[in-house]
């Protein structure tokens, strides 16, 4: 799958990891349900950090379609609210 962070570039991301990082999203979404702005930043740069550690970075002229596209690190909670879906920002 191909993932973009906004502000940063896309990186290619086996389906094997997303159960991992769905745990991070979900843990993510709960912080913001509370409105815990420093966990909602911390579990942020965690579950960015792990998609840049797991995934491919493709080169800045590739033009592939991002099938799933996370927010920038400097993102608020308004920010990230307005990106959600019903099963927060990472699909399963």
């Amino acid at each position: 799958m191909i993932v973009r962070i906004m502000g940063e570039g896309q990186v290619k991301l086996a389906d094997s990891h997303f159960t991992e990082l769905n745990k991070l999203d979900d843990e993510l979404l709960a912080e913001m349900e509370r409105g815990d702005d420093e966990g909602f930043r911390r579990t942020l740069h965690a579950l960015l950090d792990r998609v840049r550690e797991l995934g491919e970075p493709l080169p800045d002229d590739a033009l592939e379609p991002s099938e799933l596209i996370l927010p920038a690190p400097d993102a608020t909670l308004e920010d990230v609210r307005e990106m959600l879906s019903d099963d927060g920002l990472i699909p399963g």
